[in-house]
């Protein structure tokens, strides 16, 4: 820096005196101290002194507080000593910590230095204030020096980007990054005002350019602009830019600005209509409200800041800003950049509208939601400052319309809805006009007329922000920030360190330990943020919230991803390189999305101001129809076309940026924001810590110091530097690597100091610098040595010259000394008189000298003569030349008028192969049009046969119903089988004879179907899926509704439980009252122990009955999976033969294709017409019998088909008759089941009959698959049918136009039989739903039947109780032995019904086995699907290829146009070259006319001398003068002739050129136009071809489309079916719930007699007491034995509600699982089994308990039966205590047993629980991945859906185009014509030329010969000269002698002259 004076003023907040800081007293004091950094909560890092070590720990005194502190070793950071403060690059200190850095920083901001360098980038700390830094004079001390030369500046980094890019010729970029209010934008306008000034443009001197520095004074003028529409004041920032911008600025080769480019990025166009607090919107709002005149605020209707809603807080003044005076800056800049006036007001318009948008006041009707406008006042504002209507404004916004479909639909909207469309419309005013301001500054800095060599661009983006709260728009400010971040990683760290190990240095890697790739992946890379916003943007049922949840599901694992807490508002966060940021995801899809009013929009475009119309014209919007998605039946929606939301195009942009960064050389200026209150002078040094960690400023510093920042190319190296090292480097090629390291050693550097690559040698910093000083240094001296050089030569010049001057001065002054002394002698002046004299002697030698000039004259006339004769020559030559060409010229024009006549033939030729190509174009599409309806009709046909095929299967899963039902019943419903045996087989035939009808209807449909079928079709199918909905929708709600009941009875049932409990403790209570009393009951213990043994025995069998009733259920049901594979099975040949059928239509479409090549048998085809019209004749008088024997049959077929409807309705009175007596059956079976007990005899009978019903099942199977094949035959036929009926087509194409006639006819009577069928339809749906209604019936009665079976069992339970209590009064005594053997036998039974539970186990895995192998099989379909998808993609894939081979095509066809413009560019130039050619040949020729012209003088001089001859002789000579000048005039004559054949022949010339010309560019052009036209033809060719190959692979993906949403359908109906057997199930499992109710009240009405028992029982143990002293030892036995039972009726509790908590858990799944749609009816199936058997368990507990209760009771009648027989067993006291003993072991082995046997059960119960619990979690996972599959299967087949309408729009494209072509080939027609007409006028031209060339040839002709007479007369008369001047005196001949000698001479002359004037004419 030697060459900045430290001591200038300008340079205070620069530069900082050195010397200050190398005083040695404080470098004393410093290591004296011992100073080191400490580590400090507010301060960052504090001084402090060492004192003492104490371990790790280390004793420091704080400098400042002089406290004493332990510190641990690790947080210690050395101090650099006091001489390295204030350092102006950081790399330079010794110590490089965070501490120093941070101090280093701090000290030079306190000094008002705010630019610090830190390695290879600067760093700028805001300093809140203004410093005068940037002024001209500082610009000037910073232009052109190096970076060592001046202090840190953002000036010295934008000049060393200049200088390289002018050095390199390498694009630079300065990207200005850091936090929201750091001083980027300040940084930015600095550096664009040093670019202006230093690359100022060079001054112009012409006039028509602008002025010199405009460029540059709109270049610095554009910010203001910007700045005010774009800037605002946040809580961080004054002047915060709420946009990005890249300002490129383009420079020529010489370095000068050529123009200027700013691209803006997401304007945070929120800001509009609402601010946050201590917040405003944009400047321009405020700088328009108070600095417009009041005059100018009426004229556009702006009002006072409070008064606008969107300006939340008001008229908020910022300090230190003046709006007045920056509005009058807005507008001048304004004006330098060229805006009207006109412009501006219609800016200051759309922004008051803008503002008014939101004063529209709306309310909401009180019973609509339609939403109201009172007062439209604000309205009429708005719509006169934009020029539209009130009314139609008003309308667009409450009721605007929408387009359903193909309809357009008025919707209703809410006050929201209009509120949200206000606040849009604003937004995107506002945008537009913003966009607008920076195109129109675009196009007035962009100047075409320079060309840029090369750019710098400055980047100003909006910086990182971290609010509470953070929006969408946060969200893409903080990911351009992060991708800036790892540019700014990747160039410091990545790039530089590759580079290291690429080069082959020694290098350990530096780890920078920030890799902000995660956080981009997570928001950028597919199923990142950005792509979960846009796919939820297509979904119109998608909320923020289900947007929420999908982002955390897809990325809860992720590490920079953080889920939000339940405390928190926001919904998720991220972890940036800036720290952690919390999103709300509100308003997110809108946001996205940005839906604007398409009506409001339309009429902002057809605007009565232009400047709204300019502004609104290329909207690309997202209408309300995206916003109100109507469903149809398979989720599509009404889409306004395609639409990119705001994150694809910002995500678009920011690519195109970092590409744009990527490829130059960047420069970073590292902006750093002190502290957040804005404050000057203060620094936060945590805020500027973590700011530096997050730059990485201090891993740059290291790899700046460690590493080897400047590299140089050894080439550029040796080229630079090898002065430095003179004579080093031999002469001589030597490799380059070799000559650096000589040169290298020849320097003598440190070894440490550089390192030589492969192809670079690298330099640590500073070395570089060095070696340039050195250079200069050297180059300073090698000048100052040319220098001297210079300026001795030119002094020794000097003095040569001036030594010369002497010389010359002295003879000058010595001649003039002369002079002087000889001017007065008398001599010399007579010889200065006598000298001139002297000059008569020279006379002789005159004389001589004029001879020798008539010598070369003689010759030269002699020469001219010998080239007038060449030219003689050459003219015959060029004659006869002429006359070749005139014949040819013939010849050709009578070859061209052939052609013409040709060219006529052709043109005619070709009008009619393009009348025959329309009219085979227009064939085709006929063939096409019929083709698509044939396909579709045969798409109806299958899908009718699957309507009747599923009709069938319902038919026949009724009829098995039926049998079934047949079965259970009595022997008299086999006549009812019989019946419906006869009604099937008759709806069979019926069925058949149906079929045969329809295809018979098919040959006539094909061929007359029309479009009003098509609608009448659709219509249907919109009905359809209509009810379909419909029905949905009421089962979802139906299922709401139960999940409530449930959800009721849950809890009536816990409030049941709650009660229990309290009666089971007031039981308890009562069983220790009674337990003194239960001494003498075992024996009733035991006998109901039997009783249990009994009913586990009927239980058993009943299980086993169960049992074997499931496995043939069971196997029905694999019978029935064998059903579904066989039609699995004759799907796929459906489908083959489907197939078969495609590629026969092809080979149709290719043998139509033929049809193109076959136009040249044409003119056959024609002689053959005449014989087809005859056939058609003939054919239609067939046709007409045709119809009329259809009509004939299609009567009597009607015919039959209504005597089948009598005797179908004839079968339902006698199905109606069967029910009747079914029904009275039923009454008597009940009757019977009470009244007899032989149910068991008749379960085996039904089981007998139900195995034989399970026969006549497969049997019944067998015919089904019977009738598949058959349905596979008649599919065959009706294939065969199709192929026929695809020959029969060409063969009606001819028929048609005659067929006109008898189709109104057919079609009446089509749309008669079509009536009929609906008809048909309707009967057979009724028949149906009545069948329906009568298995309802049936199921009623059978529940009737169980019921009554239920009573009968309580009665049966009763009677039991009944019997078993006199039996137990009765066997007390006899009962007590066989206790023990019957609880062996209960052991027995328990380990048996153990055993039936491990094989129902077993039958549960089972099942489970069969639902994984079902499973299995749901995911090969799944893979199938995929595959089938994939093979669509590849389809797509391949069609876009062969749209890009289409572009290739048309761009090699652009070529070509350019190849032959440029060629005949090239004929013009060469044609141009041949004219110039011709024009100097013509020079020429007019300079030998020239000398000619020159020798005629000289022979006119000489006659003119002949002339004073003549005058001398008499009469004769007067003679001869008269005919000298009648020869003068026929020469003059003569000559105007030859100039005027001249001319001629030249103008001959030209047309001749000009026509070769024509005729060649005639050829050209014709050769182009017929390769042009064969060219396009076969494009034309090949793109139709390929098109209807494109139509037709549509057509067969739309056809498998529709094949796959038939199966969904299919699907959906089974599911349906199987839905309601599940609700079927569930209302069985309420009736049981309800039948545990009734059972538990009994219960409660048994505990309350128990209770009353109690109490009677309680006074007779007062009484008894005295008696029972002898048995109190028996009772306390029994106690104990009590309170066993009682802790295992506690356990049955338990096990009670366990069972019931693990019921409810299990139903609150299913009511889970329900909403999770069809999939999970099969799991709900198990889930009810798995109810099921709880309930049954439930049940079995519920059984146990009451037994319990009956022994209890049982113990209460004994105790009674006790008291009375007190007295008289006293004297058996001592035997019942004997037996009492036994009776005790006996008891305790039991109980041990018991025990034993429950604990078993219970541990294998809950593993069970376990394993299935565990089942269903995975079978639950299963179908959540399924459900993400489908969904993912469902975007590809919108994405396919997408791609097909892109290739429909492109085959209206692709039709444009070939309609250019041909208006193209009309106008090259009429080029013809013209350039036609012209070679005709030439050719005229040519005629007339000819005719007066012949013309002058007469003429030439009659001179010629009449100058050959006159050249005859004037030889005579010379002859008579000749001998006149013969006889001529001497003495005349003396005197005249000095005249008449040259007169001789001069005759001579002319005589030779005449003669060669003869040979000439000759």
């Amino acid at each position: 820096m030697a060459d900045v004076d430290r001591s200038d003023p300008d340079l205070k907040f620069l530069v900082v005196d050195r010397n200050a800081f190398s005083d040695p007293a404080t470098q004393a004091e410093w290591s004296q101290k011992r100073l080191v950094w400490v580590p400090h909560e507010t301060a960052g890092f504090v001084a402090a002194s060492m004192k003492r070590a104490q371990g790790e720990e280390v004793e420091v005194e704080l400098v400042e507080t002089s406290k004493k502190v332990l510190v641990s070793r690790d947080d210690m950071q050395k101090m650099n000593p006091p001489k390295y403060d204030k350092q102006e690059d950081m790399a330079d200190l010794t110590c490089l910590n965070e501490a120093s850095v941070l101090h280093n920083i701090k000290e030079r901001y306190y000094s008002g230095l705010i630019y610090t360098y830190s390695g290879l980038f600067c760093v700028v700390v805001n300093p809140y204030k203004r410093l005068p830094i940037y002024t001209e004079k500082i610009i000037e001390i910073y232009k052109g020096k190096k970076r060592h030369e001046v202090p840190p500046h953002v000036f010295a980094i934008t000049d060393i980007a200049y200088r390289s890019m002018l050095q390199d010729r390498e694009d630079q970029s300065i990207l200005c990054t850091g936090e929201s209010g750091a001083g980027k934008t300040e940084n930015t306008k600095k550096v664009i005002q040093y670019l202006a000034y230093v690359a100022a443009s060079k001054p112009k001197s012409s006039s028509h350019l602008p002025a010199t520095g405009e460029l540059e004074q709109q270049l610095l003028k554009a910010n203001p602009i910007l700045e005010a529409f774009g800037n605002a004041k946040t809580v961080k920032n004054d002047n915060s830019s709420r946009f990005g911008k890249f300002v490129r600025i383009n420079f020529d080769a010489s370095g000068y600005i050529a123009g200027a480019n700013i691209e803006t990025y997401l304007l945070e166009k929120a800001r509009i209509i609402r601010q946050a607090p201590d917040e405003r919107t944009f400047h321009i709002f405020y700088q328009l409200l108070l600095g417009s005149t009041q005059e100018f605020k009426s004229n556009i209707l702006l009002e006072d800041a409070k008064n606008y809603t969107f300006m939340t807080q008001g008229g908020l003044r910022v300090p230190g800003i003046d709006d007045i005076e920056e509005f009058t800056a807005t507008q001048n800049a304004m004006k330098v950049m060229g805006i009207s006036d006109d412009d501006m007001t219609s800016i200051w318009r759309v922004i008051s509208a803008s503002l008014l948008f939101g004063n529209m006041e709306f309310k909401q009707e009180r019973n609509t939601d339609q939403a109201t406008l009172p007062d439209n006042t604000v309205a009429q504002k708005v719509a006169h400052l934009l020029g539209i209507q009130v009314t139609d404004l008003t309308k667009a916004f409450l009721k605007p319309r929408i387009k359903v479909g193909r309809d357009y639909v008025t919707k209703a909207q809410t006050k929201e809805q209009v509120e949200f469309a206000i606040e849009a419309i604003g937004k995107a005013t506002y945008e537009r006009l913003f966009k607008w301001i920076v195109t129109r500054i675009n196009r007035s800095l962009d100047r075409t007329k320079r060309q840029g060599a090369s750019f710098i661009g400055i980047l100003d983006i909006a910086g990182f922000e971290i609010f509470e709260l953070n929006s969408f728009e946060q969200l893409c400010i903080n990911y351009t920030n992060e991708k800036l971040q790892q540019l700014f990683n990747h160039t410091m760290f990545i790039l530089e360190q590759e580079e290291y190990q690429r080069e082959g240095i020694e290098w350990k890697f530096i780890d920078f330990g920030l890799d902000l790739q995660p956080t981009i992946d997570l928001i950028e890379k597919p199923m990142g943020i950005m792509a979960l916003v846009d796919e939820e943007c297509w979904f119109p049922k998608a909320t923020d919230k289900s947007f929420v949840e999908k982002l955390v599901t897809s990325h809860a694992v992720h590490p920079k991803f953080v889920k939000s807490d339940f405390k928190s508002t926001a919904d998720f966060s991220i972890l940036h390189y800036a720290g952690q940021v919390n999103y709300s995801a509100a308003q997110w899809l809108m946001k996205n999305m940005d839906p604007l009013n398409e009506n409001i929009v339309q009429y902002l475009q057809a605007s009565q101001d232009p400047f709204v119309c300019h502004i609104w014209k290329d909207a690309e919007i997202v209408g309300m129809a995206q916003q109100a998605m109507t469903d149809t039946q398979f989720g599509r929606v009404t889409r306004k076309g395609m639409f990119r939301t705001v994150s694809q195009l910002y995500k678009e942009q920011l690519s195109k940026l970092m590409v744009t960064l990527r490829n130059t050389n960047p420069n970073f200026v590292r902006c750093i924001i002190p502290n957040h209150e804005k404050k000057a002078g203060k620094i936060n040094a945590p805020l500027v810590l973590d700011q530096l960690r997050c730059n990485g400023v201090l891993e740059g510093i290291r790899i700046c110091r460690q590493g080897f920042p400047n590299r140089i190319p050894f080439q550029e190296f040796r080229q630079r530097y090898e002065l430095l090292t003179p004579n080093v480097i031999p002469k001589g090629f030597m490799d380059g690597k070799k000559a650096c390291e000589k040169m290298i050693e020849a320097l003598e550097l440190d070894p440490g100091l550089f390192r030589i690559g492969q192809s670079k040698i690298f330099f640590r910093a500073g070395v570089l610098a060095h070696l340039e000083e050195e250079r200069d240094l050297r180059i300073t001296d090698l000048v100052v040595k040319f220098q001297a050089y210079c300026r001795g030569l030119l002094a020794r010049r000097n003095y040569q010259k001036r030594v010369q001057q002497l010389n010359a001065i002295r003879i000058l002054q010595r001649n003039c000394a002369a002079y002087l002394k000889l001017r007065n002698w008398q001599w010399w002046r007579l010889y200065t008189k006598v000298k001139p004299l002297l000059q008569v002697t020279k006379n002789d030698e005159k004389v001589m000298q004029k001879e020798n000039e008539l010598k070369e004259i003689t010759e030269k006339l002699h020469h001219h003569e010998a080239e007038v004769q060449n030219l003689d020559k050459q003219y015959q030559q060029a004659l006869e030349e002429k006359n070749i060409l005139a014949e040819q010229l013939q010849a050709e024009t009578e070859l061209c008028a052939e052609a013409e006549e040709m060219r006529a033939r052709l043109a005619a030729r070709k009008q009619e192969m393009e009348e025959i190509i329309h009219d085979m174009e227009a064939r085709i599409e006929e063939e096409e049009e019929k083709v698509l309806k044939s396909g579709e009709e045969r798409k109806k046909l299958q899908q009718h046969i699957q309507d009747l095929e599923e009709q069938l299967e319902e038919e026949e899963a009724a009829r098995q119903k039926l049998q079934i039902e047949k079965v259970q019943a009595e022997a008299k419903m086999k006549q009812f089988e019989e019946q419906l045996v006869a009604s099937d087989d008759f709806k069979e035939k019926f069925g058949k004879d149906k079929k045969n009808l329809e295809e018979k209807l098919s040959d006539v449909s094909a061929t007359l179907a029309e479009e009003e079928e098509k609608a009448k079709h659709l219509l249907k199918l919109k009905a359809k899926h209509e009810s379909t909905i419909g029905e949905l929708e009421d089962k979802l709600r139906k299922d709401n509704q139960q999940k409530q009941e449930v959800e009721r009875a849950k809890r009536k049932c816990e409030t049941e439980l709650g009660d229990m409990k309290e009666q089971v403790l007031e039981r308890k209570q009562q069983v220790e009252e009674i337990q003194l009393q239960l001494g003498k009951r075992e024996e009733e213990v035991a006998q109901a122990l039997m009783k249990v043994d009994e009913e586990a025995a009927a239980k058993a069998n009943a299980q086993k009955a169960l049992r074997e009733l499931e496995s043939q259920l069971g196997e029905v049901v694999e019978d029935l999976d064998a059903e579904k594979e066989a039609r699995n099975k004759a799907e796929k040949q459906k489908r083959d033969l489907n197939e078969e059928l495609e590629a026969l239509k092809n080979e149709l479409l290719d043998s139509l294709d033929v049809t193109a090549a076959q136009q040249e048998l044409r003119t056959a085809r024609e002689k053959e017409l005449a014989n087809i019209k005859k056939s058609l004749e003939d054919e239609t008088s067939n046709h007409e019998q045709m119809t009329t024997d259809m009509r004939h049959k299609h009567s009597h077929e009607i015919s039959q088909i209504n005597n089948q409807l009598d005797q179908l309705k004839k079968t339902k009175t006698q199905a109606e008759k069967g029910k009747s007596q079914l029904e009275a059956e039923l009454a008597d079976l009940a009757n019977e089941l009470k009244a007899t007990s032989g149910n068991k005899q008749e379960a085996e009978r039904k089981r007998k009959q139900l195995e034989n019903h399970a026969g006549e099942l497969n049997a019944k199977l067998t015919e089904s698959e019977s009738r598949c094949t058959e349905a596979q035959e008649r599919l065959g036929k009706i294939l065969n049918e199709m192929e026929s009926m695809g020959s029969q087509l060409q063969e009606a194409e001819t028929r048609a136009s005659q067929a006109s006639k008898s189709t109104d006819g057919l079609e009446a009577q089509l749309s008669e039989v079509a009536a009929n069928l609906e008809e048909e339809t309707r009967q057979k749906l009724a028949v149906n739903s009545k069948l329906r209604a009568l298995e309802n019936e049936k199921e009623h009665l059978l529940e009737q039947v169980e019921e009554e079976e239920g009573k009968a069992k309580t009665l049966e339970k009763n009677l039991t109780t009944a019997s078993q209590q006199l039996a137990d009064a009765r066997r007390k005594a006899e009962e007590e032995s066989e206790q023990v053997a019957k609880l062996e036998e209960y052991k027995k039974k328990q380990m048996k019904d153990f055993e039936e539970m491990q094989h129902r186990m077993e039958e549960v895995q089972s099942s489970n086995e069969k639902l994984d192998k079902s499973k299995k099989k749901m995911s090969a379909e799944l893979d199938d699907a995929n595959i089938e998808l994939d093979s669509h993609r590849s389809k797509v894939l391949e069609l876009e290829k062969k749209q890009r081979n289409f572009d290739k095509i048309l761009a090699e066809e652009k070529m070509n146009g350019e190849r032959i413009s440029t060629e005949r560019d090239n004929a013009e130039r060469d044609a141009r070259e041949k004219e110039t050619k011709l024009l100097n040949l013509n020079r020429g020729l007019e300079e030998l006319q020239a000398q000619l012209d020159e020798s005629e003088r000289s022979r006119r001089q000489l006659q003119a001398e002949l002339d004073d001859l003549v005058n001398t002789q008499g009469t004769a000579d007067k003679n001869v003068h008269e005919l000298e000048k009648a020869k003068r005039q026929l020469e003059q004559e003569l000559v105007e002739q030859k100039t005027q054949l001249e001319e001629l022949e030249d103008e001959l010339q030209q047309t001749e050129d000009q026509k070769m010309r024509l005729e060649v560019n005639m050829q050209a052009l014709k050769t182009q136009f017929e390769r042009d036209l064969a060219a396009k033809e076969e494009a034309g060719e090949e793109k139709r071809r390929g098109m209807a190959k494109q139509i037709r692979d549509l057509e067969a993906e739309l056809d498998e489309e529709r094949k796959q949403k038939q199966a969904a359908v299919n699907a959906k109906k089974k599911l349906e079916t199987d839905y309601k057997d599940l609700e079927s199930t569930m209302d069985m499992n309420n009736k049981l719930k309800e039948d545990a109710l009734k059972q538990l009240k009994k219960l409660q009405q048994a505990m309350k007699e128990i209770q009353r028992d109690a109490e009677e029982a309680h006074a007779s143990k007062n009484e008894v007491l005295q008696q029972s002293k002898d048995l109190e030892k028996k009772i306390k036995a029994l106690e104990s034995d009590l309170v066993q039972m009682q802790e295992d009726l506690s356990a049955a509790e338990r096990a009670r509600r366990t069972a019931e908590s693990e019921r409810d858990e299990l139903a609150e799944e299913l009511s889970s699982s329900g909403s999770k749609g069809a999939l999970a009816i099969d799991e709900k199936r198990r889930l009810d089994a798995r109810i099921a058997a709880l309930e049954g368990e439930l049940e079995e507990e519920q059984t146990q308990s009451e037994m319990l209760m009956e022994r209890a009771r049982k113990a209460q009648i004994s105790i009674e039966q006790l008291t009375t027989e007190l007295a008289g067993e006293r004297g058996n006291a001592q035997k019942m205590e004997n037996s009492k003993m036994m009776l005790e072991r006996q008891n305790k082995e039991l109980k041990v047993k018991l025990e034993e046997v429950e604990n078993s059960n219970r541990a294998k119960a809950k593993a069970a629980i376990a394993a299935l619990e565990s089942k269903v979690s995975n079978l639950e996972e299963q179908l959540s991945a399924e459900a993400q599959e489908r969904m993912l299967a469902a975007k590809g087949n919108r994405k396919l859906e997408k791609k097909i309408k892109e290739l429909l729009m492109q085959l209206e494209d692709e039709r444009r185009h070939a309609d250019q072509y041909k208006e193209q080939n009309e106008k090259t027609n009429g080029r013809m014509k013209a350039m036609r007409r012209q070679l005709d006028e030439a050719e005229e031209e040519i005629s007339r030329e000819k005719a007066h060339r012949r013309k002058a040839q007469r003429e030439l002709d009659d001179f010629v010969e009449s100058n050959e007479s006159m050249n005859r007369e004037i030889n005579n008369l010379k002859n008579k000269l000749r001998r006149g001047m013969s006889g001529l005196p001497s003495s005349r001949l003396l005197k005249g002698r000095g005249s008449v000698v040259p007169g001789d001479d001069s005759i001579a002359d002319t005589e030779s002259v005449d003669g060669g004037g003869e040979e000439s004419e000759k």
